[in-house]
This record gives structure tokens, C-alpha cells and sequence, in this order.
């Protein structure tokens, strides 16, 4: 299939052309996020964040480029993102004695902000069961219960690139709820 034409699809919000894409590509921003990290986890995060923005955002792409340049861009200013707030999470103190001291913030929520999360859970909770069942259960397992998508695609019986595309889709169509409300 020739790429312009999976794209302009894509644009379309044709969700073969994402799968496409996805297929496509998810080795190539993966392998250059694994090559930052050094991280397997951090490495299939970022290539997952990387993906959802770029669908999110495909109207954006200019023909111009190529694609694979563009995900690869935008998966590197998310990762230097994340860097960044790593960065200003710790911050280095030098004591006198040359003895080096690392300050970590304290990021612990205080009982207000644990009543306006727990608030924001359950219009959360009201606002997921408003999916179809087959994304409050990917939403499920993933947030909830915490698993792997290894252990999610095991459990559906789904390989991983489904349980992931799945799982943007869920997430895409929850945060359009979340608007309307």
C-alpha cells in the first residue's frame, strides 16, 4: 500500500490505516527510544505516547516529510520531555564540605489534594463505564489492575499491537467523555 495514501486515509480517521501505520513504524520509533533509555519499559511507553500523539495530531503532518522522521521527532521531544521533569523532580545541593547532596521534593499529596482525586476517580469511574465493555476491560487492565501489555494480550488472547491499539483507541474516546462532561 503506498504510504501518502495510507496516510490521507489515516486523516480520514480510517482505522485500518492506523494499524497500518502502527505496524509499520513501531520498530523503528521503539528501536530508537530502546537506543535512548537503554529502558524496555520506558523505551515501549515513550513509542506508545509517541503514536497516540501523532494520531491525535496526523492532520498536522505535512507531505513534505517523511513519516517516519516526523514520529521520530515527536518521540524525541517526549522523551526529552520526560527528561526535563525528571529533572526538575531533584534538584542537587553542594554542602560545604564538597559532599554532594541530593534535595528531593516532596511530591506527597496533601489531604486536599487526596479528596479532589478521589472526587475526580469517581466521575473517572462514572465516565469509563460509559465505553463499550471491550475498552472499560482493556482500561481496566491496564490502570487498574496494572498489567503488562504482555499479560493484557495474554489474557484477551490478543496480540500485543491490538491490545495497544486498543488501548489508544480507549483512551482516546475517554478523554472525548471527559470533554463533553
Amino acid at each position: 500500500m503506498e504510504i501518502d495514501l495510507v496516510i490521507k486515509n489515516a486523516k480520514k480517521n480510517d482505522q485500518k490505516a492506523f494499524n497500518y501505520l502502527l505496524d509499520l513504524y513501531w520498530d523503528d520509533v521503539y528501536g530508537f527510544q530502546l537506543k535512548r533509555t537503554q529502558n524496555e519499559n520506558d523505551a515501549e511507553d515513550i513509542t506508545i505516547q509517541t503514536f497516540s500523539k501523532a494520531f491525535d495530531r496526523i492532520e498536522t503532518f505535512k507531505e513534505k516529510y517523511t513519516f517516519k522522521t516526523w514520529l521520530i521527532t515527536i518521540s524525541k521531544n517526549i522523551h526529552i520531555d520526560l527528561l526535563r521533569k525528571e529533572k526538575n523532580s531533584i534538584s542537587q545541593v553542594i554542602l560545604k564540605n564538597n559532599r554532594e547532596v541530593y534535595d528531593i521534593l516532596d511530591e506527597s499529596p496533601s489531604p486536599e489534594d487526596k479528596l479532589i482525586t478521589e472526587q475526580h476517580l469517581a466521575k473517572l469511574l462514572r465516565d469509563i463505564k460509559k465505553l463499550k465493555p471491550h475498552y472499560q476491560e482493556i482500561i481496566n487492565l491496564r490502570y487498574f489492575q496494572e498489567l503488562s501489555y504482555k499479560e493484557i494480550s495474554e489474557e484477551l488472547k490478543e496480540p500485543i499491537n491490538n491490545v495497544k491499539v486498543k488501548l489508544l483507541r480507549a483512551k482516546k474516546l475517554l478523554a472525548e467523555i471527559i470533554q463533553k462532561t
